[in-house]
């Protein structure tokens, strides 16, 4: 009886090192129900910061909802109703979780940094490192008027933001290009797309500073690698990284890539043009495949995660994009598609927030793992 339960000892730990690129020896604390401190720093990842982008989009959306430039006319009325303090107060909110989940990478950047150093090689991992930085873009452009009152203060934060996603863009665009074990086709996932989603937020806040050269030097950066990671992605190379069921929520990341691309040409031409319409029909075009087939998602369905947070920044950059072409158009159906984008994408948002504020044991308690980002 003993020579049987040895051998399949050794049967899970070689079924554990090949499918993670850097194993990680982790030490979970035993208390599940009050985890400690330390046992969080272990097992947080840089994917928890889906949850601040999903609070950063929606406080962007609210506030260009209750802007008077960028309301749908024929529901001006309804939009004017909402109020200025939910906004401010929703924004302070996103600031306080954006700076706890800070605190808490930073700590674990400084005490566990073999951790940080496995995300970066694992496949899914290091494109989650843009998730922290796109976080801090969403929230220094949804930030009320009376924060950045003085012009240079807000070019200084934008520039402390977007140097690390140009050095990442540097890092993981190069290895797709010229490492043999890194090329894009092996490598390739719906999260590749974050890296193209930083680009474009960057663009979005440096046109707000009247930096229109940086700001099309970033979407340039932007357009150029997301055809090449759509056209990658679509085609569904053999022998690519494919993600687990658990995981399959980020495909909703093929929503938000075209919209946010909209929303940043839009800042640097000044109008919701043609191509800014192509970008948001293609947007609406992969949602409404997405969701004619909820099937996809029954099994990530099963147990709550992080992951499900990868249905709402991509529903609130939508709603966003079509905010955008209603105001443009001017017309009854595109101001009530909207309307209802907008409403789906604060139900999608609300819903998230108290699930998982109900769930908080289980959310930071789980060990971390390949399967967990």
């Amino acid at each position: 009886m003993v020579q049987p339960e040895s051998k399949l000892d050794v049967v899970i730990d070689h079924s554990t090192v090949k499918h993670q690129e850097q194993p990680v020896k982790l030490s979970i604390s035993k208390n599940k129900k009050n985890p400690s401190k330390q046992s969080i720093i272990v097992n947080i990842n840089a994917s928890y910061f889906r949850i601040c982008m999903s609070l950063g989009g929606q406080a962007l959306l609210w506030k260009t909802l209750s802007e008077k430039t960028d309301i749908p006319p024929n529901f001006h009325n309804l939009f004017t109703k909402l109020p200025s303090t939910a906004f401010v107060l929703l924004w302070c909110v996103t600031l306080c979780v954006l700076v706890s989940l800070s605190i808490l990478y930073a700590m674990r950047c400084i005490f566990h940094f073999n951790m940080v150093k496995a995300e970066f090689y694992h496949h899914v991992g290091v494109n989650y490192l843009f998730a922290p930085w796109i976080s801090w873009l969403l929230l220094l452009q949804s930030a009320p008027t009376f924060i950045f009152r003085n012009k240079y203060s807000y070019e200084y934060v934008w520039w402390l933001l977007i140097i690390p996603v140009v050095g990442l863009d540097v890092k993981v665009y190069g290895q797709w290009f010229t490492t043999e074990k890194r090329f894009l086709s092996m490598v390739a996932n719906p999260t590749s797309q974050l890296s193209v989603i930083g680009n474009f937020v960057g663009a979005h806040a440096a046109i707000k500073m009247g930096w229109r050269e940086s700001g099309t030097c970033l979407f340039t950066l932007g357009l150029t690698h997301y055809m090449v990671v759509f056209i990658t992605l679509y085609q569904r190379l053999s022998g690519s990284n494919h993600l687990p069921s658990r995981l399959r929520p980020v495909f909703f990341l093929f929503v938000a890539t075209p919209s946010m691309a909209a929303l940043a040409w839009k800042s640097i031409n000044g109008s919701f043009d043609i191509q800014c319409k192509m970008l948001f029909f293609l947007s609406l075009f992969l949602f409404a495949s997405l969701a004619s087939r909820p099937m996809l998602f029954k099994k990530s369905m099963k147990e709550f995660n992080v992951a499900w947070w990868a249905f709402s920044f991509p529903l609130t950059f939508l709603a966003l994009a079509a905010t955008a072409y209603a105001n443009q158009v001017k017309c009854v159906i595109a101001s009530g598609l909207a309307i209802v984008l907008s409403a789906i994408s604060v139900l999608v948002f609300i819903f998230l927030l108290v699930y998982s504020t109900l769930k908080i044991d289980s959310l930071f308690s789980k060990p971390m793992s390949h399967l967990m980002y």
